[in-house]
């Protein structure tokens, strides 16, 4: 006999009751009673009895703790750092979506292919979904449109629900982020004019498009020119643009480069108005940029719909990561529902096999990738940084957010699920300009 009974306990029910819920004399009654309902707290009761036994693998000592605080403190204190409510969509079986009819935020460039794609692939059909992609001028439009719920869920930039959810720009909401759509995909692109200014040193005045203060670009743009000894917030002037903007503002002078997501980089060259200086890959390999996101509230009030979202966007990264495929991508994306650009310029993205702009031909077939796995440790770094350039003002728990955040665990049971091979942990280390970080010691 146990020295108490665990309520997170999802295999047997609660002592002196014949169900699971606790409320019925024996589960024949608790079924007819509630049919519905206990899959919801199936699936809830599995999360919990995952978590208590991940936090407390000894049965005595995990029963000894829930007797000492109480299964509410219990659960309030698991709740406050791990997100119950998507946890719980995550895992619950297939069933049909809440609201099948989804409208979701996006901007016209190469990071959305997989969400993008998924439409013509039939991937949102597939899981009872009928999705209308918004196409959307820039960053803050898509947050607020998200914040106030007029996009069910949102293509961001990876850095953007961490910031949502810390306050930082906007009011605090919890967000949550499934999965990465890209990773790689951006470059450094330079006026055609300053072909001689390839040494950063000598960017000094100059003038850069970011595509939002919360971005890859913004931080990855700061940690190249500070190794540099450019002061980004002194030396040069780093300015928010809409990305679909940049390459006329650099045919017309009024900025001298930006870092951006693709295919503007390789339209600006397309264009014969500017070059690419610097592959993103070649500060950061494999560096995420844009992600599925979305709020905590649509993820526990319409956790079916959540889920399905998950899994075809999912499906569609896995598909769009194969090289065979993406000939055939590039021409699906191209037309002016959806990136509107040549295809001759999204293959050169897609492929690798790309103009730079300086009168050479490259080959780099991991100029974009997509890879849908949303490593923990890369929203440690992405904090790190709001840090270090005065964007966050206190102190946080960054692991603490980024489990809250980045569902890493749930990425990897559904993943599994779906066929699909995925890490064995959250946090890795990552190579930054020839320098390791790790996220267990963030601070060195």
């Amino acid at each position: 006999m146990p020295l108490f009974d665990d309520p997170f306990d999802a295999d047997r029910p609660l002592r002196g009751c014949g169900c699971g819920c606790g409320r019925h004399r024996n589960q024949a009654e608790h079924d007819d009673d509630t049919p519905h309902a206990d899959e919801s707290l199936a699936a809830t009761r599995l999360v919990q009895a995952g978590l208590m036994r991940a936090l407390f693998p000894d049965d005595v000592q995990r029963r000894y703790f829930l007797r000492s605080v109480g299964t509410g403190t219990a659960l309030a204190a698991v709740s406050s750092v791990f997100p119950l409510g998507a946890a719980t969509a995550l895992a619950m079986d297939r069933k049909p979506p809440e609201k099948a009819e989804l409208k979701i935020g996006f901007l016209p460039i190469t990071c959305a292919t997989p969400l993008v794609a998924a439409e013509p692939l039939g991937l949102y059909a597939r899981e009872g979904l009928k999705v209308s992609l918004m196409r959307t001028a820039g960053w803050a439009v898509v947050r607020d449109k998200t914040l106030a719920g007029e996009f069910d869920a949102a293509h961001m930039l990876s850095p953007m629900p961490l910031a949502i959810s810390l306050g930082l720009g906007s009011e605090a909401i919890p967000m949550v982020m499934p999965a990465i759509e890209n990773v790689n995909g951006s470059a450094i692109t330079l006026g055609i004019q300053h072909k001689d200014k390839r040494d950063p040193k000598s960017w000094k005045g100059m003038r850069f498009a970011i595509p939002f203060d919360y971005s890859m670009h913004n931080f990855l743009l700061r940690h190249y020119l500070s190794a540099h000894g450019v002061d980004p917030d002194r030396d040069v002037q780093l300015r928010v643009m809409a990305p679909p903007d940049m390459v006329a503002n650099l045919r017309s002078g009024n900025i001298d480069g930006f870092i951006v997501a693709e295919p503007f980089n390789q339209r600006a060259v397309f264009d014969g108005v500017g070059f690419i200086h610097m592959l993103s890959s070649e500060i950061w390999d494999k560096h995420p940029c844009c992600a599925f996101a979305a709020t905590g509230k649509f993820a526990a009030e319409l956790p079916n719909a959540f889920s399905a979202l998950f899994r075809a966007i999912v499906a569609s990264t896995m598909h769009c990561s194969e090289m065979k495929n993406r000939k055939a991508v590039a021409e699906a994306i191209a037309g002016p529902n959806y990136l509107n650009q040549p295809i001759t310029v999204l293959e050169q993205v897609l492929l690798g096999r790309f103009a730079d702009g300086l009168g050479k031909v490259r080959n780099e077939p991991g100029r974009i990738d997509f890879d849908p796995f949303p490593w923990q440790s890369m929203a440690v770094w992405m904090m790190t940084q709001m840090k270090r350039w005065g964007y966050l003002k206190r102190d946080v728990d960054y692991r603490q957010i980024a489990e809250q955040v980045f569902l890493a665990t749930d990425a990897r049971k559904r993943m599994a699920e779906l066929g699909y091979e995925a890490p064995g942990g959250n946090y890795r280390k990552h190579v930054i300009m020839g320098r390791t970080f790790d996220a267990m010691q963030p601070q060195v």
